[in-house]
C-alpha cells in the first residue's frame, strides 16, 4: 500500500512538473511585453531597465526556469538579505554558507496590473468559486441520482425516455451557452417572476447597509453549472441500477416478500452507487475549470472571472498562477481518489 501511494505521489509531482513548464514557456511565447506592461509606454529607461532586472528577465531563459522553480517550491535555499525576506515570508531552518535552507509558501509574483502579490489574489477570489463549485456538485448528485432511478423504475415507459432524451440535450449543450440562456431568460424576461437578476456575486457591496450577502445570485450560475455533470449522473444512475435489478439477489429478496422501497434504497441503489461515486469525484477535479466562463458570464466574482479579466489584461502573472493552482487541486483530488479506491479494493494495488 505505501509503494502503491508513493507511486501516485510521484505521478501527481511529474504533472505538476510538466504543467509549471508549460506555463512557464507560454509566459515567454505569448505577445505582450511584462516591462512594457508594468512601466507604461512613456517611461524612461532607467526605470525599464529597474523592471526588467526586477522580474529577472536579464537573466537567461534556463536561469529564469530554475529561479520560477525555487520561487513555487515550499523549500529552496535563499540569501538570507532583506530583499530576499521582504520577497518571501518563510521560515529559515539553517544556514549554508552565505546562504540559508528555507520553508516558504510558494511565491507566484505578482500582478502586472495592481503590483499585489499573485497568491493574495487568488486566496481572495477562491472561496466563491468554492461555493460555486460545491453547489453545483450537490445540486448535481442529488438531483440526478433522483431521477436516475426514477427513469430505471420506470424503464421504457415515456417517464423513462423523457428523462434519457433531456438527459442527453443537456450532455449536448455547451456549458456557455446555456449560460447566456439562463441568463437572458430567467434574469431578465422572467425577472419579475423569478426575482432574479442576470449577473451578480455571492457579496455586494450597498451604498447604504456595506457588504451583504445575496443567495439568490448563486441559483442560476450552480443550476447552469450542474447541468452536465447531473446529465451524466442520471444516465450512471439508471444504467448501474438496471444492471443490479437483474441479479439474483434482488429477485431473492423480491421473492422473500420485501418492500418495494426497500429493494430499491436497501438493496439496488445501495450497490448501484460506486459509478455514480467515481463521476461525482472526477466532476469535483474538473468542476472549478469548468466554472471560467460560466462566472464571467454571470459576473460571479471567483477565480475564473478574475483569470479571465487577467486574460484580456495580459496580466500574465495571475493567469499563471491559476493555471497552477488549477492543475494542483486536479491532481490531489485524483491522487486521493486513487488512494480511497486502493483502500477499498485491493484488485487496484495489484493492477
Amino acid at each position: 500500500m505505501l509503494q502503491f501511494v508513493i507511486n501516485r505521489l510521484m505521478y501527481g509531482f511529474l504533472v505538476i512538473w510538466g504543467v509549471i513548464t508549460v506555463v512557464f514557456l507560454l509566459f515567454h511565447t505569448l505577445p505582450g511585453n511584462p516591462v512594457d506592461l508594468m512601466s507604461g509606454q512613456h517611461a524612461d529607461l532607467e526605470t525599464r531597465e529597474l523592471i526588467r532586472k526586477e522580474l529577472g528577465l536579464d537573466q537567461p531563459l534556463s536561469v529564469q526556469y530554475l529561479r520560477y522553480l525555487a520561487d513555487l517550491s515550499p523549500i529552496s535555499i535563499e540569501k538570507d538579505t532583506p530583499k530576499v525576506k521582504k520577497k518571501y515570508d518563510y521560515y529559515a531552518l539553517f544556514s549554508i554558507g552565505s546562504s540559508v535552507l528555507v520553508v516558504k509558501y510558494p511565491y507566484l509574483r505578482r500582478s502586472f496590473q495592481t503590483n499585489k502579490r499573485v497568491d493574495t489574489i487568488l486566496i481572495e477570489s477562491l472561496p466563491g468559486t468554492l461555493w460555486l463549485s460545491l453547489t453545483a456538485i450537490i445540486i448535481a448528485t442529488t438531483i440526478g441520482i433522483l431521477l436516475g432511478m426514477a427513469a430505471a423504475v420506470n424503464y421504457g415507459t415515456k417517464i423513462d425516455h423523457a428523462i434519457v432524451s433531456g438527459s442527453v440535450v443537456f450532455i449536448s449543450m455547451p456549458s456557455f451557452v446555456l449560460a447566456i440562456l439562463m441568463a437572458i431568460t430567467f434574469g431578465y424576461y422572467l425577472s419579475d417572476f423569478t426575482h432574479l437578476n442576470m449577473t451578480g456575486s455571492l457579496w455586494m457591496n450597498d451604498p447604504l447597509y456595506g457588504r451583504q450577502l445575496h443567495l439568490e445570485n448563486l441559483i442560476l450560475p450552480s443550476i447552469t453549472l450542474a447541468t452536465r455533470p447531473l446529465a451524466i449522473i442520471i444516465q450512471l444512475t439508471r444504467s448501474s441500477m438496471l444492471d443490479v435489478m437483474s441479479q439474483d439477489y434482488i429477485r431473492t429478496a423480491k421473492a422473500k416478500g420485501a418492500s418495494f422501497i426497500r429493494v430499491i434504497f436497501m438493496h439496488t441503489l445501495r450497490n448501484a452507487l460506486n459509478p455514480v461515486i467515481t463521476a461525482v469525484s472526477g466532476w469535483m477535479a474538473t468542476m472549478m475549470a469548468g466554472a471560467f466562463f460560466i462566472e464571467y458570464i454571470f459576473k460571479w466574482k471567483g477565480l475564473g472571472f478574475k483569470t479571465i479579466q487577467a486574460v484580456e489584461y495580459l496580466d500574465l502573472p495571475v493567469v499563471m498562477g491559476a493555471t497552477i493552482l488549477i492543475a494542483f487541486g486536479f491532481v490531489l483530488v485524483n491522487i486521493f481518489v486513487d488512494i480511497l479506491y486502493a483502500v477499498i479494493d485491493p484488485k487496484v494495488r495489484i493492477q
